[in-house]
C-alpha cells in the first residue's frame, strides 16, 4: 500500500502555463499603459497564484497613431485565470471591443470584452486660419470639453500627427459624450472641420 498511497499523495499534475494576450481597444502611451494596466494586473495575478503579466505592446498604424495596446500574460490557472482576468481588465478601464487571445493548443480561442465606451476629436492641424492656432488653447479647450461630460467620462489621452491632433474621451457613453461636446465644438474656432468619431466600441 505504501507505493500506491504515495502515488494519490501526488494530487493533479500542475497544469502547463497559457500565454494569453490582452488586445485593449485603449489608445494609450506606453507609460500610461504599464501603470493603468501591466503593474496592477500583475499584482492582482500574483497575489492569486493566477500567472503574472510577461510583457506588452503598443500598436501602431502607418500614421503612427496608435492602433491599440497589447498586455501579455502567462496564466497558470485558466478555469479561474479567464473570468478574473476579464474582470480585473474591465475594473481597470478596458473599453468595449478589446480582445483577449488565448493560446492554448487545446483550447484556443478570443474573447470580446470591455465596458467603458470611447470618442475621439480629430482637430485639424493644417487648415484653420493662422490666427486660430496662434490665439487658441487647446489646454482651454480640452477643459471645457472635460468639464461637458464630467458625469459621462474624461480625456485619457491624446495623439498628435503631422495633420491632426486626436483627442481621446472614454466613458460610459459615446452617446452622452457627442452630445455634450456639440454646443463646444460648434462654437470653438480650433474644431472647425474637425472629425468626431467613435472609437469604442469599433465602428464597423
Amino acid at each position: 500500500m505504501g507505493f500506491f498511497s504515495n502515488i494519490f499523495k501526488l494530487g493533479k499534475p500542475k497544469q502547463k502555463a497559457v500565454y494569453v494576450t490582452a488586445q485593449l481597444n485603449h489608445l494609450l502611451m506606453p507609460i500610461d499603459r504599464g501603470d493603468i494596466y501591466e503593474d496592477p494586473l500583475d499584482d492582482a495575478l500574483k497575489s492569486l497564484k493566477y500567472g503574472e503579466v510577461d510583457g506588452g505592446g503598443t500598436m501602431q498604424l502607418t500614421t503612427g497613431e496608435i492602433a491599440h495596446i497589447d498586455v501579455e500574460i502567462l496564466l497558470s490557472n485558466l478555469e479561474d485565470g479567464i473570468p478574473f482576468l476579464i474582470s480585473k481588465l474591465e475594473e481597470l478601464g478596458a473599453p468595449k471591443s478589446s480582445i483577449l487571445h488565448i493560446q492554448d493548443d487545446s483550447n484556443s480561442k478570443q474573447i470580446e470584452f470591455g465596458k467603458k465606451e470611447g470618442v475621439a476629436i480629430y482637430l485639424d492641424g493644417i487648415n484653420l486660419p493662422k490666427e486660430v492656432y496662434e490665439n487658441s488653447d487647446i489646454n482651454d479647450l480640452i477643459e471645457k470639453l472635460n468639464i461637458s461630460i464630467s458625469d459621462l467620462g474624461k480625456m485619457e489621452s491624446y495623439w498628435q500627427g503631422e495633420r491632426e491632433t486626436a483627442l481621446y474621451f472614454y466613458g460610459s457613453s459615446a452617446k452622452g459624450m457627442k452630445n455634450n461636446f456639440k454646443a463646444i465644438v460648434d462654437s470653438y474656432p480650433l474644431c472647425k472641420g474637425c472629425r468626431i468619431i467613435t472609437i469604442a466600441p469599433k465602428q464597423l
